[in-house]
């Protein structure tokens, strides 16, 4: 068990912890969360031993043995290729191993019956003991199982550890903490740096971990995946719920409830007794029971409240027309260094199409997005857009770009032309810049507001293509809902760059896998994806075995061949019989469809100009027509997605 006992730290005025308490037992799975500043970090250091403490305020059993992960880190590893850094992890047991040897060399030539010899017998049974326990044994096995299931490659095995990227750094050091196996885990953010198939697989692992996990993440999907216990740093106190994130979430709206109605009750007591003070402390008769009551008021432990960050309301506003199809990707190739990246690869996405994009680290979504958005120049193939696309696009150099001269408010003022005073305090504030710190100069800010800033800043420029590569690396969590909530009522389309799956789902419709130089579009959300692609690993598991009976069918006689064939080509012209109706009625469809784009594009640009409104007449019929040319669209709209799922079922009907 680890203990945590009244830990009181303030800074000045402000109290990061106020005398809190709290135990972790064996098995404990939680979550530690609070807005940014709260002290989650700083409590995590102190609990492992990284920050020092009075004597008596963290206590921890004998056999307990604690691991931090930090956010980030500079720690220097040495010139060992990845496998041998990884092996340092099992350098305790490695030293026992080699001990154990020594011992056997040493009882070669000791006489059988010596003290000498007695005692090392004793020391060698010991160690064989604590190693046939500890799993050495296949410890090359499970070195290799945890690397790539970071998503390291059995390539990179020998490779230099200095020739990584700091990103890959952290990955080696989960690694490390993951083979080291201590009693208690404490991760801070670790899903920064992983991909959505190296998080999918960090979280099978941790479900089967043994010890106890402290995980501060902004991921939500993870917490609730991870977790079920929930601590809450808030204005210096730590509070405990007996649940996973979700479970926190709707239990502190009903403590919040009863903790206002106790806040209104006694402020509404606070305002009775100084009303009674100030009307009689200057009477003689009532000066005492005045005094008195004032005593009261000082002995009394005043009610904070929460700032309530939800409050903070945002929605983009809407985005410029343009035609059905928004972007067109053809046969788009890329190479880095002799690297294929992508080749061949094609997509066409539609106005409202909210897409993410997934894949392995290096894969090349970034690349992708950045191709779209011009800052990076293709090899081969095409990159076109719609009629009347405005695009904005949302990357890490996007901080570096800010004005350093301008104040916040006057950067986004600059940037949000359709947006009130009102609005751009609205966003700034969702994006965590409230009350003065909106005056604060670009010059001033940290590495982590300047993102924060870009991100808002592009969001208030007018557009109907929104890329965003990594928008919620800096969002703490009641941020990122009010960002989820804005995209999902957003009229554009989305194209991001995520492994955030609960704010991902909250919005798209769409996923883009990235894989093997090759893109493939899926419809649905993140979690559908997920189960896509579990039923496709499943399925071509068992392939082998259905391809050894296919096989047998090379034995059959010219005559049975035939009839194959035969049989193949009736059921190929039966499929064609009954998709042609439907194949026509998509077609008729899609050219209805693009001319009542047209047009309505058309009537949205006169209905645009002021002069219309003048003539009541013409605004009348020009109305008319715009929502009658809606109400085609609408029903053209159905029709395309009624013939398109027949087409679907009788492709599935005869795949089957």
């Amino acid at each position: 068990m680890l203990s945590i006992n009244g830990l009181d730290i303030r800074f000045g005025e402000k109290h990061l912890f106020k005398n809190i308490s709290a135990q972790i037992y064996e098995g404990n799975r939680i979550g530690l969360v609070g807005v940014n500043g709260a002290g989650k970090s700083t409590l995590m250091k102190i609990m492992s031993g990284l920050t020092v403490t009075d004597d008596g305020v963290v206590n921890r059993a004998k056999n307990w043995t604690v691991a931090y992960l930090p956010q980030e880190s500079n720690e220097l590893l040495s010139g060992k290729t990845l496998y041998e850094e990884a092996q340092t992890a099992f350098a305790a047991l490695i030293a026992l191993q080699q001990e154990a040897g020594e011992l056997h060399e040493r009882l070669a030539a000791l006489a059988a019956g010596s003290p000498e010899f007695a005692a090392a017998l004793a020391r060698q049974g010991e160690l064989q003991h604590i190693l046939d326990a500890s799993g050495i044994y296949t410890m090359t096995a499970r070195i290799e199982k945890v690397l790539l299931g970071l998503g390291f490659r059995a390539a990179d095995m020998t490779r230099p550890v200095s020739e990584f990227s700091g990103g890959w750094l952290m990955r080696l050091k989960l690694a490390k903490m993951l083979l080291a196996a201590p009693t208690l885990l404490l991760l801070d953010e670790p899903t920064n740096h992983l991909d959505l198939e190296s998080l999918t697989w960090l979280e099978g692992f941790l479900r089967d971990y043994p010890g106890a996990t402290a995980i501060i993440s902004h991921d939500r999907a993870f917490l609730d995946e991870m977790t079920s216990q929930t601590w809450e740093l808030s204005l210096g106190k730590l509070t405990v719920y007996k649940g996973n994130y979700s479970f926190y979430v709707a239990d502190k709206a009903e403590r919040q409830a009863i903790e206002k109605g106790a806040y209104d009750n006694q402020q509404a007591k606070i305002r009775q007794t100084m009303r009674f003070v100030e009307r009689f402390r200057s009477k003689a008769t009532k000066a005492r029971q005045a005094q008195s009551r004032l005593k009261q008021l000082e002995k009394m432990e005043i009610i904070e409240l929460e700032e309530d960050e939800r409050q903070i309301h945002f929605r983009f506003p809407p985005s410029p027309p343009s035609g059905r199809d928004v972007l067109m990707v053809q046969d788009l190739a890329k190479n880095y260094g002799g690297h294929e990246v992508f080749a061949d690869a094609s997509l066409t996405l539609q106005r409202g199409d909210k897409v993410a994009v997934v894949g392995v680290n290096g894969a090349g979504k970034s690349t992708l997005v950045k191709i779209v958005a011009g800052l990076v120049v293709a090899d081969g193939g095409m990159v076109r857009f719609g009629a009347g696309v405005k695009l904005s696009y949302f990357g890490q150099h996007q901080a570096q770009e800010l004005s350093p001269l301008l104040t916040v408010l006057r950067t986004m003022a600059l940037a949000g032309e359709d947006l009130t005073v009102t609005g751009i305090r609205s966003l700034l504030g969702a994006f965590l810049f409230r009350g003065e710190e909106v005056e604060k100069k670009v010059a001033v800010l940290s590495g982590g507001e300047k993102s924060r800033l870009a991100l808002a800043k592009m969001i208030a420029t007018p557009a109907n293509l929104m890329l965003l590569d990594e928008p919620t690396n800096h969002l703490d969590m009641s941020s990122q809902e009010i960002l989820r909530q804005a995209m999902a009522s957003y009229d554009g389309t989305i194209i991001v760059v995520s492994h955030n799956r609960y704010f991902l789902d909250g919005f798209v419709n769409k996923v883009l896998e990235v894989k093997d130089g090759e893109i493939t579009l899926y419809d649905g959300n993140v979690e559908e994806y997920l189960r896509k692609i579990e039923e496709i690993t499943t399925q071509q598991a068992v392939r082998p075995m259905t391809n050894k009976a296919e096989t047998a069918g090379d034995n059959l006689s010219g005559k049975d061949r035939r009839d194959q064939k035969k049989l193949e080509a009736e059921r190929r012209q039966e499929r064609s019989r009954l998709a042609a109706p439907w194949q026509r009625q998509v077609q008729e469809a899609e050219e209805a469809i693009e001319s009542l784009e047209s047009e309505k594009i058309e009537l949205e640009a006169i209905m645009a100009d002021p002069a219309l409104y003048a003539d009541n007449r013409a605004w009348t019929e020009t109305s008319k027509k715009y929502d009658d040319c809606k109400r085609r669209l609408e029903r053209w709209d159905g029709r395309w997605e009624e013939a398109q799922e027949k087409l679907e079922e009788i492709n599935r009907r005869f795949a089957e």
